[in-house]
């Protein structure tokens, strides 16, 4: 009786093996033909998406005064060592420092999360449309 049972283990094992083997069916090439000018639109998307005069995009104001403690506050943030660029702006008659660049509000909210925790006036808002 052990000896059948040994042996049929044995057969049963080997059709799995065989059956494996043939039924592997990962092997082949795969072409992909594309249009050449997807290349030169991916490239033309990601300057969009990259460019900071898009209007749909929101920004954290964290300073609004004069030019010298606007310098400070745009050190302190630059040392806080977030992953944000920060930017100095002109606007009559105060100089303001803005962070960011978010595509959506949602964004903006949890980079506001962070920079609140020091400079805690921090506001988001969208930016007018520059002249062109």
């Amino acid at each position: 009786m052990k000896l059948l049972n040994m042996k049929i283990s044995t057969f049963t094992v080997v059709c799995i093996l065989f059956v494996s083997q043939l039924s592997y069916g990962q092997q082949g090439t795969v072409t992909i033909n594309q249009n050449k000018d997807i290349d030169k639109l991916l490239v033309l998307k990601k300057e969009i998406n990259e460019s900071e005069n898009t209007s749909d995009r929101y920004r954290i104001q964290i300073y609004s005064g004069n030019r010298s403690e606007a310098e400070k506050a745009q050190s302190n943030f630059r040392n806080m060592s977030v992953d944000l660029k920060s930017k100095l702006v002109y606007e009559t008659p105060n100089y303001k420092i803005w962070v960011g660049n978010f595509r959506t509000r949602l964004e903006a909210d949890r980079a506001l999360v962070k920079v609140k925790a020091k400079f805690p006036t921090a506001f988001i808002f969208k930016p007018k449309k520059e002249k062109e």
